[in-house]
């Protein structure tokens, strides 16, 4: 399973690279269609706003999307929108036709997937983004991936045990394997006393 925003490129990308996996198109993306044609429709401030994104996101989830397209449709054949309104109905319409096999929200909720990516955003916002892109820095690829790694072994509470990890191997590489019992730092004292 794959969360995608529903680009055609990322799509495209891991359905090449990952035949096998389930792509899911978030539903955060797929709910901001429905507020954009809302918007144009009834206007940001009309309370009838919200009853009407509630009543075709229910649909969404409930694994009938085709039927949020059909009345979509209908809605765009009504002479009363104007010309931006028709755009902004279409635009979703397009939307949703094209991401219908990766709607089906229904089933992956029904085997437990997650269905929105905000956490995963959330976790790459604090994990890259607040180290990498700090003023002035410039990263090669392993040198990235380096801290990356560190940082997630620190946010994750990991350190001290990958340090007791990393001082273990490298004695091992520099020294051969210590006893089973016996740590490097608590080698070192005894070879000193």
């Amino acid at each position: 399973m794959a969360l995608t925003d529903g680009a055609e490129s990322l799509q495209q990308h891991m359905t090449t690279t990952f035949p096998s996996y389930t792509l899911v198109l978030d539903i955060i993306h797929a709910s901001e269609y429905l507020w954009d044609t809302a918007t144009a429709l009834l206007g940001e401030t009309n309370v009838a706003r919200t009853a009407w994104v509630a009543s075709k996101l229910d649909l969404v989830l409930c694994g009938q999307s085709t039927k949020v397209i059909a009345q979509l449709q209908a809605q765009a054949r009504e002479p009363e929108w104007t010309g931006v309104q028709r755009q902004a109905i279409q635009r979703t319409i397009g939307y949703y036709t094209r991401n219908l096999p990766y709607m089906r929200y229904d089933q992956y909720l029904a085997e437990g997937w997650p269905i929105g990516t905000g956490v995963v955003e959330g976790a790459c916002g604090h994990l890259v983004k607040d180290r990498m892109e700090q003023a002035g820095m410039r990263w090669t690829q392993p040198g990235a991936q380096a801290i990356l790694d560190l940082r997630a072994v620190r946010l994750n509470g990991d350190w001290d045990a990958y340090w007791q990890f990393h001082r273990t191997h490298q004695h091992q590489r520099l020294y051969g394997a210590a006893t089973a019992t016996t740590s490097p730092e608590v080698q070192v004292l005894q070879m000193a006393a």
